[in-house]
């Protein structure tokens, strides 16, 4: 804290970051941890404890509002920009980049399998992800009971801010903290944004829309991001297929940076060049706003009762709609003996030797590229 940090450092850790951070938000803030506190000394432990508290009382990602925070606390507004951005845009580049190798080649038969080989592992990273989320969500009796209903109103077909918010607001209640609307507009505020109607054009303000939606409400892990996506793309709207989204969320992973880049493929697929950046931005904008808004009052979010239950509820809620959409997705995953035994292995990989992800989605697109080789019929 002694020395005056320049935009320049700012740019440089969180463009060297973005380009390198593999492994989730977990290994993210790891990483950023690090960096800031142990290296460079921008921030102490208990100031980092207090801005990733910070960012699980608000929407968005952890890891890019985490950037977002030490940019804002070094350098204001300008390093709230500079860190944000410089975060994204290595993974945005990449992930664009496969957006288009997709659009451009992803019809012919070796792609067709390479992809074929993705899923399943896509299908047993998530699975992973549900497996350590869900001991921390649903810590206690109530909360697993909460998120067992939560599973049973997201799979009757009840709209996931609904799923969520709602979930939140049990938590606040029974908590004993609703004391009127000044303690209810922690979920207030959040609500309207759910109410766009479904509209059946993709055009470059539907995208952004979308896109700015979901990253206004998005609680929890960044896997959540494909209940969303889901049910607003390829259920309402009809914009993608399953084996499409799938094929999004594998590209979301090969990449380092932000899981939210899973934007960018996903725009690129709809509408280009011009879909990819109006995706991107309309799903990281949000975290900008929030952080800026929600940066000075860290000290008193971190005390809030009200702040806590409604995370709880959330948090759970949001295990929830992941556990639906994995089941939902896995239909268009495991489609043959072939997918169903690197589902299990790739599974096994994950939860008994804590294999880099990274690895396993490009092993599972070798081991689709050489099923078609040999001749392998699906």
């Amino acid at each position: 804290m002694q020395t005056r940090t320049s935009l320049g450092d700012l740019a440089r850790l969180f463009l060297r970051l973005g380009a390198t951070a593999f492994g989730g938000p977990a290994a993210h803030l790891a990483m950023m941890q690090d960096e800031v506190v142990r290296r460079r000394g921008w921030l102490t432990d208990a100031e980092f404890l207090d801005l990733l508290g910070a960012t699980n009382l608000i929407p968005g990602p952890n890891s890019t509002e985490m950037a977002i925070h030490v940019g804002w606390r070094r350098r204001r507004w300008a390093g709230l920009v500079v860190a944000g951005v410089s975060f994204i845009v290595p993974a945005m580049l990449m992930t664009g980049a496969l957006g288009w190798a997709y659009v451009r080649y992803g019809a012919r038969p070796e792609a067709g399998w390479l992809l074929h080989g993705v899923k399943p592992i896509v299908l047993a990273v998530v699975v992973q992800a549900l497996i350590a989320l869900a001991p921390r969500a649903a810590s206690s009796w109530w909360l697993r009971i909460l998120g067992v209903a939560a599973v049973v109103a997201a799979a009757a077909g009840v709209h996931e801010l609904v799923v969520l918010f709602g979930a939140g607001a049990i938590a606040v209640v029974r908590a004993g903290t609703a004391r009127g609307g000044a303690r209810a507009s922690l979920v207030i505020p959040f609500l309207p944004i759910g109410a766009a109607s479904a509209a059946s054009a993709v055009t470059l303000p539907s995208i952004f829309g979308v896109f700015l939606k979901i990253g206004s409400v998005l609680f929890g892990s960044g896997y959540v991001l494909l209940a969303f996506l889901r049910a607003d793309l390829v259920e309402r709207r009809g914009w993608l297929t399953e084996s499409q989204l799938l094929d999004a969320v594998a590209a979301g992973q090969v990449t380092p940076g932000p899981v939210f880049t899973t934007a960018t493929f996903v725009g690129w697929v709809l509408d280009g060049p011009a879909g990819a950046l109006v995706a991107t931005a309309g799903i990281f904008l949000p975290a900008f706003v929030f952080v800026a808004i929600s940066g000075p009052l860290v000290p008193r979010l971190r005390a809030s009762r009200t702040a806590a239950a409604f995370l709880d509820g959330v948090n759970v809620a949001s295990l929830a709609l992941m556990a639906v959409v994995t089941a939902q997705l896995a239909r268009a995953a495991v489609v043959d003996v072939f997918t169903a035994l690197l589902a299990v292995a790739s599974a096994i990989l994950l939860l008994r030797f804590r294999t880099n992800t990274v690895w396993l989605v490009l092993g599972g697109a070798a081991a689709g590229f050489l099923a078609e080789a040999v001749g392998l019929a699906r």
